[in-house]
């Protein structure tokens, strides 16, 4: 992996807003490995920057649990094929090109464990949006039109042990037993995780916080 940088988040929040100045409206994608803060730091970032401002998550595209069902692949939710790629790439072209009405994304509602859709609105005066995903640096296609939309992508890396303890407590928190908790995030999350690693190096930023923000 690429050697990361340790910054503040202050710091972070100093180039988001130097990049949203660029107008006419910047997209800036939080990429990394599941649990490593990648939410949190989003939503801080967007907070910061204020009204001019959205969070727009890949989350939003996990496909239904019925379609997962269907397809055989509810067992390992969250592999890049569990996601509807080509409808996040479609979204991100429509909100590069600053539309003059609003326009809506999905939502991924974890205690549904289901997508929502229409639920997040980015009118036109939105000159930053931050959307932050596992998979935002993927290569392969469908994903790999992905990067090229971003204007800015960032990699957040974090010691592989926190990551673990951060995931299996945020499985038990819904609902799964601590080996539950445990088994999925020792099996499907760090396969995942293996996989976006490798992903650093197409970052125009890997980054690891000075200050670690709670999951």
């Amino acid at each position: 992996m690429t050697t990361a940088r340790v910054l503040t988040v202050g710091e972070l929040v100093d180039r988001a807003r130097a990049l949203a100045a660029a107008g006419p409206r910047q997209l800036l994608g939080i990429a990394g490995a599941p649990g490593a803060g990648k939410s949190t730091l989003a939503e801080r970032i967007v907070a910061e920057v204020g009204p001019t401002a959205r969070l727009v998550p890949m989350d939003g595209f996990h496909l239904a649990q019925s379609e997962l069902v269907r397809l055989g692949r509810a067992d390992r939710k969250g592999a890049p094929d569990t996601f509807d790629a080509n409808g996040f790439a479609s979204l991100l072209r429509r909100l590069h090109r600053l539309e003059p009405t609003s326009v809506y994304a999905p939502m991924f509602r974890r205690d549904l464990e289901e997508p929502v859709a229409g639920a997040i609105e980015v009118p036109p005066e939105v000159r930053l949006v931050v959307t932050e995903g596992n998979y935002l640096l993927l290569p392969d296609d469908p994903w790999e039109d992905v990067r090229t939309l971003l204007h800015e992508a960032w990699f957040l890396d974090l010691d592989a042990e926190v990551r673990l303890r951060r995931l299996t407590a945020r499985h038990e928190a819904y609902g799964r037993t601590p080996e539950q908790a445990r088994a999925w995030a020792l099996g499907s999350d760090e396969a995942n995780a293996t996989l976006v690693s490798g992903t650093a190096d197409r970052a125009d930023l890997v980054v690891r916080l000075a200050d670690p923000l709670p999951e």
